[in-house]
């Protein structure tokens, strides 16, 4: 406030409030591509804890990137959250985010579920497994992701879009795996066996399995824990149809899908942004991630209450780095284009 105006103030018996320097009102400006309305209690908690007021910008992953970009060194946005190693090295490979120096996350956060470079970690976790309809097949004829590729599975297979991330973030850990030749013969094979063409999400997946219209699916762990908490007596039905494997467990574990975030460079409110992510990798935190959106907690410590969860049971999980893993989700991308699938 200007001399000029205070004076002008004085002088006509006006009494003005001048906030001191530092009482500004402490802000945190997430963008975020996570779409579920459990997460708002997630995020009152973090303003109840600090009394950071959390300004908050949803949208598709690549239309906030888009508009991250575009707004360039003067973008408000301080941290970037979004489901999949893919999307979040989309981001990191568009130079968008900073590295965090945080004994918090190192310590919390096992370091396959974190960026080599701490520029991005995972909070939340959750498996892509093979769901078969228990009429139709056993569980050893989809033992493997592999096997989803064998010729007996011809017209069985439902898939969505092989161009999603969930899906090509699964041929990237495949192409390091097996590598880029039996990847591409992988998913030839799984083309070839394709029940209808690819299309809805992992929901579509695991219903048309039920009802018949293909034998055996690949979805993610949260879709399946949603329609077992459900009391809808038709998704209680859908889900006595179907039985669930944990693919690859005598070889690398089963592919495991992650959702996560980091601090922009241009974050106006650094301290704010550190202070959420360490918030993301509490307890309280890492337990509503599976209370409340049916996800595993990255922290090892963190017991899970969710019974419906708890009742897939343990597996071994594939412990490829998520950062190494992000890698070859482009190579990924061109394989499934070469083998059709779209």
């Amino acid at each position: 406030m200007t001399s000029r105006l205070i004076r002008l103030a004085a002088a006509l018996g006006i009494s003005l409030l001048i906030a001191p320097a530092g009482a500004q009102e402490k802000v945190l400006n997430l963008y975020s591509a996570r779409h579920y309305q459990t997460d708002e209690a997630l995020y009152a908690n973090f303003t109840r804890q600090t009394g950071i007021k959390i300004n908050r910008i949803e949208g598709k992953e690549e239309e906030l990137l888009e508009r991250i970009r575009n707004e360039g060194a003067n973008s408000p946005a301080d941290v970037f959250i979004t489901v999949d190693a893919s999307r979040l090295a989309q981001a990191d490979g568009f130079g968008l985010f900073a590295p965090v120096k945080s004994a918090v996350l190192e310590s919390r956060i096992p370091a396959h579920l974190r960026d080599p470079e701490s520029n991005w970690f995972a909070f939340s976790t959750r498996a892509r497994v093979i769901v078969y309809n228990k009429m139709k097949l056993k569980a050893a004829d989809v033992a493997n992701y592999e096997d989803l590729a064998k010729p007996a599975l011809k017209g069985k297979v439902c898939s969505r879009s092989g161009a999603h991330p969930y899906n090509i973030s699964l041929g990237a850990a495949l192409i390091q795996h097996i590598g880029e030749a039996k990847t591409e013969e992988w998913a030839r094979g799984v083309v070839a066996n394709f029940a209808r063409s690819p299309k809805g999400g992992d929901t579509d997946q695991i219903k048309a399995v039920a009802a018949g219209e293909c034998d055996v699916a690949v979805s993610n762990t949260y879709y399946l824990v949603r329609l077992l908490r459900s009391t809808k007596r038709e998704d209680q039905a859908l889900m006595e149809k179907v039985g669930v494997v944990w693919p690859n467990q005598s070889s690398f574990g089963t592919h495991i899908n992650v959702s996560g975030g980091g601090m922009l460079k241009t974050a106006p409110n650094k301290d704010a942004a550190v202070k959420f992510l360490e918030y993301l990798a509490s307890d309280e935190a890492q337990a509503y991630f599976a209370d409340g959106n049916n996800e595993w907690p990255v922290v090892p410590s963190v017991q899970v209450s969710n019974a419906e969860l708890k009742s897939l049971g343990s597996f071994k999980a594939d412990t490829l780095n998520v950062g190494e893993l992000a890698k070859t989700t482009a190579q990924a991308q061109k394989v499934f284009d070469r083998a059709g699938y779209r």
